[in-house]
């Protein structure tokens, strides 16, 4: 994984996501990329929209330009964060997903669905979204007719 030049990537979980959470925090120490963890921090059961809210706040006000959630089918917290201008959350189930959702939509949240990759889909997701850069033009153009005026 290439460094990300210092961008702190926020993330945040429910409970059916905080052991993926935890694998990717795993991860990101031992490559020394920098994090935010919004919560949760057990795998006690929790609602997932207050930690899909918190996110997205961060990211709406431009403390984070990334981040990655996790919930069991990841789509529960992709949903709340969604319900946020300017937020773009997208599920991603598989690598391809991952640098799709980033290329072609400028997802700026990644949703894994915790209960249903392995630990390693799980690090390849992030690696491919984070790596992955917004191809712009013809995308650009359908982004900006997201936003009801």
């Amino acid at each position: 994984m290439k460094k990300l030049d210092d961008t702190v990537i926020a993330l945040a979980s429910d409970h059916a996501g905080f052991e993926k959470k935890q694998v990717i925090i795993k991860y990101f120490q031992e490559k020394g990329i920098p994090y935010k963890d919004f919560g949760c921090y057990s795998p006690e059961s929790c609602d997932y929209p207050d930690f899909a809210h918190a996110i997205a706040e961060a990211i709406e006000k431009g403390e984070y330009e990334k981040g990655i959630t996790f919930c069991g089918s990841g789509q529960g917290i992709s949903i709340a964060a969604n319900k946020h201008q300017n937020i773009r959350s997208a599920i991603c189930w598989n690598a391809e997903i991952g640098a799709l959702a980033k290329q072609h939509n400028d997802a700026n949240i990644c949703s894994i669905p915790g209960r249903f990759v392995t630990n390693q889909e799980a690090i390849d997701i992030a690696e491919a979204y984070l790596n992955a850069e917004f191809e712009g033009g013809r995308h650009a153009r359908r982004i900006a007719k997201i936003p009801l005026k």
